[in-house]
C-alpha cells in the first residue's frame, strides 16, 4: 500500500474542505438521522462521490489512498457532525484495510473497487450475543465441506449490519478463530435490525444470522488460524484509531454548542459564560479537545511510519478521547440545563453518543488493563 504523506498547508486545506462537507450535508440533518435511525442512502452515495468511502483504498482501486494523519482529520470532522456518520466510515475502513494487509491478489480487485465506490458497504462481524471483550471465546463455528466454509452462528451489534453487503465475519474454524468474507446475498446468511440501541442510533445496527450458510473456500482471508492475530487485530487497530478521532470531532462539537449557548443564555442577570463554574468545563472541554487531538495525531503520525509502538498509543489515544469526550458531554447537558435534556438541542445526542464510544472497540476497562500492563512492561525494560 503506498501511502503519501501530506504536509502542514495541504493537511489545513484538507480539514477545511471536510468541515465544509459536514456542515453543509451532516450537521444540519444529524438529530433527524438520529430520530429516524438510520442514514439516508442519498448521504450514503455523497459520501462515496467524495471519496470518503475509499479513505484508505489506494487510487489504483478507485479510492484516495489517504495517509493514517488524514484519515485522522476527517474521522474527526464526521464524528463532530455524527458520531453515527463517523461510524460508517470506521466499520467500512475496517474491513478495506483488512484486504489490503491479508487479502490476495484477486480478493483486492474483487472488492475493493467496489467498497471504495459505495456499490459496496463493508461490515465487521465479530460481536456475539454471549461474548463480550472475549473475542477468543466466539462461538460462530466455520467446517471444511468440500470446496466450501459452512458459517454457523450469530454476530450481535454489527454496525450498519443492517444495510451491509459485505461482512468480515470471524469463526471458530478447527479450533482457531479464522476470518471470512461473506456477501450478504449468500444463501443461509440473514440480517434483523436491532432497535432501541442508546447512542449513534443512525449507524443501522444488526443481528446477523448463519445457519448452513455456504461460502467458496477462496473467501477465508489471512489463512486458517489468523482471525484475531492478525486480521482483526489490524482491523480493531483502525478501528479504534477513527473511534478515538471521532471523539475528539464529538468534544470539539460540545464545546462549540457550550460556548454558543452560555454566550447569549442569562440567569440571575449575567450570562452564564461569566460565572466561574461554567468557565472551569468550558476549559477543560477546550485542554480535553487539544490534547485528544494531539494524542491521536501521534498515533496517526506512527502508523505512517510503521512504528509497531502505534498500537498501543492507539490505545491510550482512544481511552483518553473517549472518556474526554463523557466528560464534555456531561458538562455541556449540565450547562444547558433543562434544554439539554430535550431533542430540542443536540447535546443529548453527544452525551448518548460518547457513552458508546467508551464501549466499543474495546471498553475503558479492557483498556486500563492493557495500559497499565503496557506501563509495567516499559518499566522493566528501563529498570
Amino acid at each position: 500500500m503506498v501511502i503519501t504523506a501530506i504536509n502542514e498547508e495541504q493537511e489545513t486545506e484538507r480539514r477545511s474542505d471536510y468541515r465544509a462537507f459536514v456542515d453543509q450535508y451532516i450537521v444540519p440533518y444529524a438529530d433527524q438521522y438520529d430520530r429516524q435511525a438510520s442514514t439516508p442512502p442519498e448521504l450514503i452515495q455523497r459520501l462515496a462521490r467524495q471519496g470518503y468511502l475509499g479513505a484508505l483504498i489506494p487510487t489504483c482501486y478507485g479510492g484516495s489512498g489517504l495517509d493514517m494523519v488524514t484519515l485522522g482529520i476527517l474521522s474527526e470532522e464526521l464524528g463532530r457532525g455524527c458520531s453515527s456518520i463517523r461510524s460508517l466510515l470506521t466499520v467500512h475502513s475496517m474491513v478495506a484495510y483488512a484486504l489490503l494487509r491479508w487479502g490476495k491478489k484477486w480478493q483486492q480487485e474483487r472488492w475493493l473497487p467496489k467498497l471504495a465506490s459505495g456499490e459496496m458497504i463493508g461490515a465487521f462481524g465479530l460481536s456475539e450475543p454471549n461474548v463480550g471483550s472475549d473475542a477468543k471465546s466466539i462461538e460462530a463455528t466455520a467446517t471444511i465441506q468440500g470446496e466450501e466454509y459452512v458459517l454457523n452462528g450469530r454476530k450481535k451489534w454489527t454496525t450498519y449490519g443492517q444495510i451491509a453487503t459485505l461482512f468480515l465475519i470471524f469463526a471458530q474454524c478447527d479450533g482457531k478463530v479464522s476470518a471470512f468474507l461473506v456477501e450478504r446475498d449468500t444463501p443461509g446468511f440473514s440480517v434483523e435490525p436491532l432497535h432501541g440501541i442508546t447512542g449513534t442510533r443512525a449507524s443501522m445496527l444488526g443481528e446477523l444470522f448463519m445457519h448452513e450458510c455456504r461460502i467458496p473456500r477462496e473467501n477465508l482471508i489471512g489463512g486458517r488460524g489468523f482471525g484475531l492475530a492478525s486480521v482483526g487485530t489490524s482491523a480493531l487497530d483502525i478501528g479504534r484509531y477513527t473511534v478515538a478521532c471521532g471523539c475528539v470531532g464529538l468534544i470539539q462539537s460540545c464545546l462549540e454548542a457550550c460556548l454558543s449557548y452560555t454566550n447569549s443564555r442569562q440567569q440571575f442577570g449575567s450570562y452564564l459564560k461569566d460565572f466561574q463554574l461554567t468557565q472551569q468545563m468550558i476549559t477543560r472541554m477546550m485542554s480535553d479537545v487539544r490534547a485528544a487531538r494531539l494524542l491521536c495525531q501521534q498515533a496517526g503520525q506512527l502508523k505512517d511510519s510503521g512504528d509497531p509502538t502505534t498500537i498501543m498509543e492507539t490505545w491510550i489515544a482512544k481511552y483518553f478521547a473517549s472518556t474526554a469526550a463523557v466528560r464534555a458531554a456531561n458538562d455541556a447537558v449540565q450547562l444547558h440545563g433543562a434544554n439539554g435534556c430535550t431533542e430540542d438541542y443536540p447535546v443529548q445526542r453527544y452525551l448518548r453518543d460518547a457513552k458508546v464510544m467508551e464501549i466499543i472497540e474495546g471498553s475503558t476497562q479492557i483498556q486500563q488493563i492493557s495500559i497499565a500492563q503496557y506501563g509495567y512492561q516499559q518499566y522493566s525494560m528501563t529498570h
